[in-house]
């Protein structure tokens, strides 16, 4: 009897156990990460909205020191180039061809001419030497040298190949001079942003995008320039060396691209691009200089 009754004590017993809470498991350890997202919101210069209102124009501004420092101001916005490209057409035409091919001569007729053909309507008769057309082109804007240079090359087409070549994915050539300075507000055509244009023609002069000898022919060029005394020139220091390229059109549009070197300092580029609302806008050159003048004080 007492085995019995022990039997159907722990037969009681089994089902309570059976029920019983698991036992916790144990903790394991947890690591917390913190991540810090840090923003660089943009720098705001006020000087330049200002002399945007000054000169009642819309202005474009990218520059950058030797540092890497920079100042940027609607420097991704569109602006007509004009003939900012002749520079950039030149290069095109030394980076395809041996330094040879500027011995080349190039014939044309009056009807390649136009109003801003200053040095080309003087060799009609006996054609140019690319050489030539690319001192006429780039030192005098002389727009029939701009389209011959743009002829040797294939056309506006073949520039824009060019550009996308040295990395630049915005600046776009359309048409030829004298229809590229109509600059129409809005219009796509034929434009580039201060930042694009800016970082070409860094790469050009100061960089490796052309062989010594093509690069040192065509800074000679661009540092020979009789288009910008107004212009950037006018706002840099005194015994700085300047190396640029203008650019006029339609819609009060005045531009100049420049690499800049100040005394005892390393090479700055300078690209400020401008236009205005209406198609008859008078030229102020002085916003370029006063533009050049803002940026060489910030960044020197």
């Amino acid at each position: 009897m007492a085995d019995r009754r022990t039997v159907l004590k722990s037969l009681a017993l089994l089902p309570l156990a059976g029920c019983a809470a698991p036992p916790a498991p144990q903790a394991v350890p947890t690591t917390t990460t913190t991540t810090t997202t840090t923003s660089t919101a943009p720098v705001r210069h006020d000087a330049l909205y200002e002399l945007e209102k000054k000169y009642d124009a819309r202005l474009g501004v990218y520059a950058v020191s030797d540092t890497g420092s920079s100042i940027e101001h609607r420097a991704d916005e569109r602006f007509a180039f004009c003939s900012t490209f002749k520079g950039l057409a030149a290069a095109a035409v030394l980076h395809r061809n041996p330094l040879s091919h500027l011995d080349t001569v190039v014939t044309y007729t009056e009807a390649d001419l136009m109003k801003s053909s200053a040095i080309t309507r003087q060799h009609v008769r006996t054609g140019m030497t690319l050489r030539d057309l690319c001192d006429a082109a780039v030192r005098h804007s002389d727009g029939t040298a701009g389209n011959l240079l743009l002829r040797d090359l294939g056309g506006p087409a073949e520039l824009t190949r060019y550009l996308r070549e040295l990395g630049d994915a915005e600046t776009r050539m359309d048409r030829v001079e004298p229809d590229i300075t109509s600059a129409t507000p809005g219009d796509p055509r034929d434009t580039a942003t201060p930042r694009s244009l800016g970082t070409d023609y860094r790469r050009i002069v100061l960089g490796d995008a052309l062989e010594p000898a093509k690069r040192d022919f065509l800074k000679d060029l661009l540092e020979r320039s009789v288009t910008g005394a107004k212009r950037v020139r006018a706002g840099v220091p005194q015994g700085s060396k300047v190396a640029s390229k203008t650019g006029t059109g339609g819609h009060g549009t005045v531009n100049d691209i420049a690499v800049v070197w100040p005394p005892n300092r390393g090479p700055l580029l300078v690209a400020v691009m401008s236009s205005k609302a209406t198609a008859d806008a008078r030229y102020d050159e002085a916003l370029v200089a006063d533009a050049a003048a803002y940026v060489l004080k910030t960044l020197t």
